[in-house]
Order: structure tokens, then C-alpha cells, then sequence
């Protein structure tokens, strides 16, 4: 078969794209460790209210210094609300929905992920600079969507 030479250089810079956007995906997560936050768990959103963790959300300090703050998304809101959190400890945010899908968002940090109903998603964040902090919610939940906002207090 007699392929033109051009349609077999754009054959080969295709390919060598390709090959270019999963090492870009790859690499990093296996050289570097990095991952998108996951789901850690699964729960029934329905009984959201009386799950030990969620039903009223919290910060809890550890002893050995670190803090753990369950959040519960719903519409239009997140529980807790406003958030208290130390400065330079590392925060393990988990966050679920109780409706349907939402974002959690620390404007102005590399804090975010999504609340989905059902799951738990974590992540681990260390806020270096006090002060007080938006969350928002990233993705569209309803009519007052541009309304779910909450505060994170850095001390």
C-alpha cells in the first residue's frame, strides 16, 4: 500500500501526540504521586441526617495536631458553617452531598473537589496565610447556586 508523504507525516505527528498527552497524564501520576482527590468512601445520601459524622459536621482536632473537618453539602448551603481552622496544620476536608451534586471550592487555594451524593471525597490542605476565606460552590446545583457560599476562618 503506497501512503503520500504527507498523509504519513501527519499519521506519525498525530501519533506523536498522542503519545505526548498520556505521558503528560502518566507521569505525573506515577513519578509524582499526583492524583485528583477521590472518593475515600461511599454512604446513603438519604440518611445524611443521621450519620455520626455529617449529621451536624464539625472540626475535630487530632492529637497529633492535624484537623479534620466534615462537610455536608445540600442546597444551597455546607455545614459547618463558617469554618475555624489553625493556620500551618495540615486540614483533611470530607465532604459529601446530601442532594445532588456540588463543588467545594477555597477561592484563592488549591482547595477543591466535588460533593457527590453517595460519596466521601477528601483531600488534605495546609492554609499557610490566616485570614478569612470564600468557599464556594463550583458546580451548578439549582436556581440559587450563585447563593451557596460558606466562610473559612484561618487563625
Amino acid at each position: 500500500m503506497n501512503i503520500d508523504l504527507y498523509e504519513r507525516i501527519w499519521m506519525w505527528a498525530a501519533s506523536a501526540l498522542v503519545v505526548m498527552f498520556l505521558a503528560a497524564i502518566l507521569v505525573p501520576a506515577a513519578v509524582q504521586a499526583i492524583h485528583p482527590p477521590s472518593h475515600v468512601e461511599t454512604l446513603d445520601p438519604t440518611k445524611l441526617a443521621e450519620h455520626p459524622e455529617f449529621a451536624t459536621g464539625g472540626v475535630n482536632t487530632r492529637s497529633d495536631g492535624s484537623v479534620v473537618v466534615s462537610v455536608a453539602a445540600s442546597m444551597f448551603a455546607f455545614t459547618p458553617n463558617p469554618i475555624e481552622v489553625p493556620a500551618n496544620a495540615p486540614i483533611t476536608f470530607r465532604i459529601t452531598s446530601a442532594d445532588v451534586i456540588h463543588g467545594f471550592q477555597v477561592v484563592g487555594t488549591n482547595a477543591n473537589a466535588m460533593a457527590i451524593p453517595g460519596y466521601v471525597s477528601q483531600m488534605t490542605v495546609t492554609f499557610a496565610t490566616p485570614g478569612r476565606y470564600i468557599i464556594a460552590c463550583h458546580e451548578y446545583c439549582g436556581l440559587f447556586h450563585h447563593e451557596m457560599v460558606g466562610t473559612l476562618i484561618v487563625r
